[in-house]
């Protein structure tokens, strides 16, 4: 038995389903905040908070299974 096959069995909890989903919302938030309250060093910090879900996209697409 696969490493991936054991872990597809087991139930997972609401916590281990949502709990990335609910930090990348959470920084996405706080990058548009940011970004459209702040000036200067908060653009910058909005920008790249907004980066995390871009960036978590990519890593999700490169690590899928075929």
């Amino acid at each position: 038995m696969r490493a991936y096959e054991s872990r597809q069995s087991r139930k997972r909890t609401a916590i281990e389903v949502f709990a990335w989903p609910t930090v990348i919302a959470a920084v996405s938030l706080f990058g548009l905040i940011a970004a459209l309250i702040g000036h200067g060093g908060y653009d910058v910090l909005g920008a790249l908070a907004l980066l995390v879900p871009v960036a978590a996209g990519v890593w999700a697409w490169m690590t899928r299974r075929r």
